[in-house]
C-alpha cells in the first residue's frame, strides 16, 4: 500500500490531478484521501470510477437520495428501513467497509431498484462526494489495491474526469467555500427531477406565487428583509418538522425582542416565509420530503432572499456538513443540542 503525507503547506495536493493519476494507472483499488479524522473513498477499476463515498454520514446521504426515489417507487419506503438495519453500523467508520455500496447491491438483488436506477443513484452520490472533496485541502492519501470489491455487482464505470469537470463547472464563487452565498441550488440533479409530480407541482405553485409577488416589489421594499438596529423586534422564521424543537426555540427567544414564525411543514415553508418576511430563518437540515439544504437553495433562488441570514440547525458538525451548508447558501450553522445563550448569540450575530 502506498501512503503519501502532505506535510509541507507549500506542497498542496491537487485532487483532480491525483484522481487522474491513479485513473491513468488502470488499476483496481481504493484511493483513500484524508482530511483530519474524515476520509473519502474513491473506488476505481481499470481507470473508471465504480463508487465514491466518505466517512461522514454515508447512510444519511444514501437515505436522502433513496427518499427522493421512493416517491416514484413506493416500495422503497420499507426497503430504506431494512437497508439501515442490515448494513449500517452505528459509529462505524472503518475503512473499505463500503456498506453503502453493499446496500445498493442488496436493493438491486431484492428488486427494489433496477440496475438503471442503481447506476443513476451511484452517479449522483459520486457527484456529491466529489464536490465535497474538491472543497477541502487533503492532508495525505493512500491507495489500497483490493480485489474484495470484485465480489459485489458493478453497475457502472464512470469517467472520474468528467465527474470532476461537472463539479467544477457548478457556479460557485470558489472551491474553498470562502464565499458561496449565491450558489447553484443543490437540488438541480437528475434524482431531484424524479420527485413526485404533485410535490413538484406544489413547489412550482409556491415559486410562481413568490415570483409574481417579486415582480411587484420595488427596490425600496428590499429593505424589509434586512435587519435594522432601530427595530423594536425581529421576525424569526423557524422551520423544523419536530414540534419539540420549535417549542424550544420559541421559548428561548424573548417575545419582546423576537416574533417567531413556527413552520413544521417544509413543503409549505417557502410560501410562509415570503408572507412573514422574516429577518432571519432557522432551518433544520433533516426533514421529510424536502431537506434543509434543498429548501435553503430554493430560498436563494428568489432575489429577495439572497442576502437574508439562513442558519442551518443540525446534530452534525463535521467539515463535510458545514461545506454542504455553505454550498446550499447558508450563512450560519447551529449544532444540536444548543443552549438559549448559544441561540441568542448566534441570532444577534447575524442580525447586527
Amino acid at each position: 500500500m502506498n501512503t503519501v503525507s502532505i506535510e509541507n503547506p507549500a506542497q498542496r495536493l491537487y485532487i483532480p490531478n491525483l484522481i487522474a493519476e491513479f485513473s491513468g494507472y488502470q488499476v483496481a483499488g481504493c484511493l483513500q484521501i484524508y482530511v483530519g479524522s474524515d476520509f473519502w473513498l474513491i473506488y476505481l477499476d481499470q481507470g473508471k470510477l465504480i463508487f465514491a463515498s466518505n466517512s461522514v454520514e454515508p447512510f444519511g446521504r444514501l437515505n436522502r437520495h433513496l427518499r427522493r426515489l421512493s416517491i416514484q417507487t413506493p416500495s422503497l419506503v420499507s426497503a430504506v428501513v431494512q437497508v439501515r438495519l442490515l448494513f449500517e453500523r452505528s459509529g462505524d467508520r472503518q475503512m473499505y467497509s463500503s456498506q453503502d455500496y453493499q446496500a445498493i447491491c442488496w436493493l438491486v438483488e431484492q428488486q427494489y431498484l433496477t440496475p438503471a436506477q442503481a447506476t443513476l443513484l451511484i452517479e449522483e452520490l459520486a457527484k456529491e462526494v466529489l464536490e465535497s472533496l474538491l472543497s477541502v485541502q487533503a492532508e495525505y492519501y493512500r491507495f489500497q489495491e483490493q480485489e474484495c470489491f470484485n465480489q459485489f455487482l458493478k453497475f457502472c464505470q464512470l469517467d472520474p474526469q468528467a465527474l470532476i469537470k461537472y463539479c467544477q463547472a457548478k457556479p460557485q464563487s470558489d472551491q474553498t467555500l470562502q464565499t458561496s452565498k449565491q450558489v447553484a441550488p443543490v437540488v438541480d440533479s437528475k434524482l431531484s427531477r424524479q420527485m413526485d409530480t404533485s410535490f413538484l407541482t406544489e413547489l412550482a405553485r409556491q415559486l410562481s406565487t413568490v415570483n409574481a409577488d417579486s415582480s411587484q416589489t420595488s427596490s425600496s421594499r428590499l429593505g424589509e428583509f434586512s435587519p435594522s438596529p432601530n427595530r423594536n423586534s425581529y421576525t424569526i422564521a423557524c422551520i423544523d418538522d419536530s414540534p419539540v424543537v420549535l417549542k424550544t426555540i420559541n421559548s428561548f427567544l424573548d417575545d419582546k425582542t423576537f416574533r417567531t414564525i413556527l413552520i413544521s411543514d417544509p413543503v409549505r415553508a417557502l410560501m410562509q416565509v415570503i408572507r412573514s418576511k422574516p429577518n432571519l430563518v432557522l432551518l433544520d437540515v433533516t426533514m421529510p420530503n424536502l431537506d434543509g439544504y434543498e429548501l435553503c437553495s430554493l430560498l436563494r433562488r428568489h432575489p429577495n432572499f439572497r442576502n437574508m441570514p439562513v442558519v442551518m440547525i443540525t446534530s452534525h458538525a463535521g467539515l463535510i456538513d458545514r461545506a454542504r451548508a455553505k454550498l446550499a447558501g447558508a450563512t450560519g450553522y447551529l449544532v444540536k443540542p444548543f443552549t438559549q445563550s448559544d441561540l441568542v448569540k448566534l441570532v444577534f450575530r447575524h442580525l447586527t
